[in-house]
Formats: C-alpha cells, sequence, structure tokens
C-alpha cells in the first residue's frame, strides 16, 4: 500500500524513534504553522531521539506537499538548549485507497510500524493553535509513561464540536467508561503495539477511512483496554464551521462509524455501568477562544423539513412516544418564537440516539436510509442546546455537559433492551405506566 518513495525513504532510514504523521488536503495555508511547531517540539523535548515527520496528502491541488518541504526549521539556538540536536526528516507522500483521512493515517501507521518507531503522534493539518507543546504532550506519556493511546483535551467554542457534545463524547463514555472529552478530537499519541493493532484491522476501507477514523481509534483502544490517557493541549483553533452548515456526510460516516463499533464491541459494554475518570496530562488554563457564528433558524427550518419529509424512515428506528414528542417539536419549530424557546430535553435526544443505535443493529437492510434521515434530527438538538446555553459561560455550558452525559449513562439500560427487542418500553411509558398504577391505588 506505500508509495515507492514511501518505501525508499524506509529502506534510507531504517529506524526512528518518533514519527509525527499529518494528514492534509489542500492545506497550504496552514500546513506550514503545523510543521514548524512540529519540528520545534521534537527539537526542544526530544533532541536525543531520532524522529520524522511524514506529511500524509490526498492529491492536493494548491502546493500543500511543497509547502511541507519548504518549511524552515526553526533556528535551534532560539530553544535555549544544551543538549545536541538531532536532525528531524520531513517527508510528504500521496497515499492510496478510500480518499478519506483514515487512508491518510493507515499509511502513517504502517510507515511508524516499519520503521520500530517507539511513539506515533497525529495532528491536524488546519490547526493555529498548536504549540511545540503538543508534541511533548502527546509523546511523552507514550515514552515515559507506558500509554498506548493519549487523547487530546482542548477547551473549544461552546459551539464548536456539536457531534462530539451532543453525540459522541456522551455515548461513549456511557458504553466503554473512561470520560476522554475529545474522542474524535484529531490529535493523538501512540505507542507501537497500538499502531499494530490498527494495521491489524480490516476496516480501512470501510467510512473508517474517511471521517470514521477517530472515533474509530478511540473506541478500539478503550474497548480492547488498551492504556489511555489525555493531555490538555489549550485552545483548539481551526477551520471551525457552522453546525448549522451541512456537516450531513460528516455525520453519517461518523455515526455510521460508531454504531458499527458498537455492535463489534458488545462485550466491553454491555454490562458496564457508570463511567470514570481519565487521566489528564499537562497544566490546565483558561484560554481566549474565537466566537462561531450560528444560524439557529436554518438548523430549525432543517428539523421542520425533517418531519415532513422523513418521519416513515423515522418511524423505523423511533419508537411510538418519541415520534409523538417530534410532532409536537416540528410544529412549534415552525413558530416565530422558535428561536428562543424551543427544547429537546436530555431524556429525549438520549432515547433518539439509543434507538437510532439499535436500529442500526437489528436491521441492515435500512442503515443507508436511516443515517441519511438523521441529519434535522441532529440539527434540531444542535438549535435547542445553542438556545439553552447562549447566556451561559464555558464553566457552566461545561456542567451541562455532565447533566447529558449523566442521562446518557443513567438510560443507558434502555439500550440494552432495545438491542435484542425492539418492542421494549420507552422509559416515559414506564413512568406513565407507574403513575397510573399509583393515582389507581390512590383511588
Amino acid at each position: 500500500m506505500l508509495p515507492a518513495a514511501a518505501t525508499a525513504a524506509i529502506s534510507d532510514l531504517k529506524e526512528a524513534d518518533i514519527v509525527i504523521g499529518i494528514p492534509s488536503y489542500n492545506n497550504a495555508r496552514t500546513i506550514g504553522h503545523v510543521v514548524r511547531a512540529a519540528v520545534a517540539g521534537l527539537q526542544k523535548y526530544f533532541p536525543q531521539y531520532r524522529s520524522i515527520i511524514i506529511n500524509s496528502d490526498g492529491g492536493s491541488k494548491d502546493g500543500t506537499p511543497q509547502a511541507v518541504l519548504g518549511v524552515e526549521a526553526a533556528d535551534p539556538r532560539l530553544l535555549l538548549l544544551n543538549t545536541p540536536l538531532s536532525g528531524v526528516h520531513r517527508l510528504s507522500f500521496p497515499y492510496h485507497g478510500v480518499p478519506g483521512k483514515g487512508s491518510a493515517f493507515r499509511m502513517i501507521f504502517q510507515m511508524a510500524s516499519d520503521l520500530n518507531a517507539r511513539a506515533c503522534c497525529v495532528v491536524d493539518s488546519d490547526l493555529r493553535s498548536i504549540t511545540p507543546e503538543w508534541i511533548d504532550l502527546l509523546v511523552r506519556p507514550v515514552l515515559h509513561s507506558d500509554f498506548d493511546f493519549v487523547a487530546p483535551y482542548y477547551h473549544r467554542h461552546k459551539y464548536d464540536g456539536t457531534i462530539t457534545n451532543s453525540i459522541i463524547y456522551p455515548l461513549t463514555r456511557a458504553l466503554y467508561g473512561p470520560r476522554i472529552r475529545q474522542p474524535i478530537g484529531g490529535d493523538f499519541g501512540l505507542s507501537t503495539a497500538m499502531v499494530r493493532r490498527y494495521l491489524q484491522h480490516e476496516d480501512w476501507e470501510s467510512d473508517v477511512a474517511r471521517f470514521g477514523i477517530d472515533i474509530w481509534m478511540t473506541t478500539t483502544a478503550v474497548a480492547e483496554s488498551f492504556r489511555v490517557c489525555q493531555a490538555f493541549l489549550g485552545a483548539k483553533l481551526h477551520d471551525a464551521k457552522d453546525p448549522g452548515s451541512d456537516l450531513s456526510a460528516m455525520l453519517q460516516q461518523v455515526l455510521s462509524s460508531v454504531f458499527a463499533l458498537t455492535a463489534r464491541y458488545e462485550p466491553a459494554w454491555r454490562d458496564r455501568a457508570g463511567s470514570q475518570p481519565c487521566e489528564l496530562y499537562g497544566f490546565r488554563y483558561d484560554v481566549g477562544l474565537e466566537p462561531i457564528a450560528v444560524n439557529v433558524e436554518r438548523m430549525l427550518t432543517a428539523f421542520a423539513k425533517g418531519w415532513e419529509d422523513l418521519r416513515d424512515v423515522w418511524k423505523i428506528a423511533l419508537s411510538a412516544t418519541t415520534m409523538q414528542a417530534l410532532g409536537g417539536l416540528a410544529r412549534a419549530a415552525r413558530e416565530a418564537a422558535a428561536a428562543e424557546s424551543f427544547h429537546i430535553d436530555d431524556d429525549l435526544w438520549t432515547g433518539i440516539v439509543y434507538e437510532f443505535a439499535a436500529a442500526w443493529h437489528r436491521q441492515p437492510v435500512e442503515r443507508g436510509h436511516m443515517m441519511r434521515s438523521f441529519t434535522p434530527l441532529y440539527m434540531g438538538r444542535v438549535a435547542s442546546w445553542v438556545i439553552e446555553t447562549k447566556p451561559l459561560d464555558a464553566d457552566a455550558v461545561e456542567e451541562r455537559m455532565e447533566r447529558l452525559c449523566l442521562t446518557f449513562e443513567a438510560m443507558k439500560p434502555y439500550l440494552v433492551e432495545l438491542w435484542e427487542n425492539p418492542k421494549a418500553p420507552h422509559p416515559g411509558e414506564r413512568a406513565a405506566g407507574a403513575q397510573e398504577v399509583s393515582h389507581a391505588g390512590n383511588d
């Protein structure tokens, strides 16, 4: 799978202690800064190691590979080191396979394995906030503390990472236990054992190779009991998008990957309850964040239209109780006051995610239709979240996130029941039934 030039580079280099991988596609504007930070980090924190930076490019048309190779390394004298500096090799190759980030990672991992690297680190190519310290924080736990997987922990704007906040973090935490705050953060540190385990899997021609690679890496690490931790990296400033813009393809592929992994690793999550903290490296501090503009009205319109066009598809996955609630919300979304009062509560949202996960497991023929229909539901939840958290500061939003996560954990038995029994009663139905019994007893 490696290009001839990459194979030749491995033959020339023979071995490397640390491999830094940077996947890219048309990132000439930002990748130079990322490479400079990586070079400076390696020179400052790991001068005694043999290091290599690999750019795995997806056919950029804007000169991204040339930008990588043309970066001038920082003047070593500015780093104020007393130890001798070893050189940092920089290589840029096109990857082969299914277009997407996963294929780029596959080439990086293969080269890291062939070079017998002791640690591998991957970072996004559109980062504007990366510093040399990121390299230290992602690599050192692997080299010196025997961790296999280092996940990033960032401060992000409250409307950045809405797929993570609304679905991936609470679901992954409820299923597998460790509280990994950014399971699809994009910047990771990996051990040799972790890299080689990834290469043993046969998922590289699936959605994992497109947008599902980050959650696949995280889930594989936690579900297969590798040693995991987090590294506090400060702010993540990158080319963020309005969550109301068209993220359909990304959402569908990430969600499909999550549900596929849920099916694969059922023995790892089925009997697990609650969650636990995940060790955090680095000094936590407050940072300024760039605001993100959000178009709530567009999201509410998309949600209401989804009810009109897709409710027959939603019925495949969703219970009658959930559908009834969504019908009322769709009517409310069309009202002028919706932008101030529209609300999808945590119980309803958690039920939607769990019902879709169980339906994906039980009905393989309908998976494509169901995944394509999920976007308006996600838009409705994000609109609700934006409206609710508008007056809250970052700490209050994080407290609000904790309540959502606890709801996912509390309702996990419902997912376990649904997994085998599509007619499992919705928690709302049970509550109503219990209330009726209580009233009857009073009568």
